[in-house]
């Protein structure tokens, strides 16, 4: 694991990733917007500039920006 604050977890076998920002978990994304009201609520209003920034967010096992489910 990597030293992002925002861990964005691999898609769940029913769909969505899990997030965490800073070790505490924020919710089930199913979609960008979602991971964005996430970060809006951990004090992160302009998150949009940093979920392809590797020093922010980690993306674990799944392409970035995907959120079907898993295997």
């Amino acid at each position: 694991m990597g030293d992002a604050p925002i861990v964005v977890h691999r898609p769940s076998r029913t769909g969505g990733r899990r997030v965490t920002v800073r070790g505490r978990i924020m919710g089930l994304a199913h979609s960008d917007d979602h991971l964005i009201e996430f970060l809006r609520q951990a004090g992160l209003p302009d998150a949009w500039e940093l979920l392809d920034d590797p020093r922010w967010v980690e993306w674990q096992g799944g392409a970035p920006h995907e959120y079907g489910a898993g295997a």
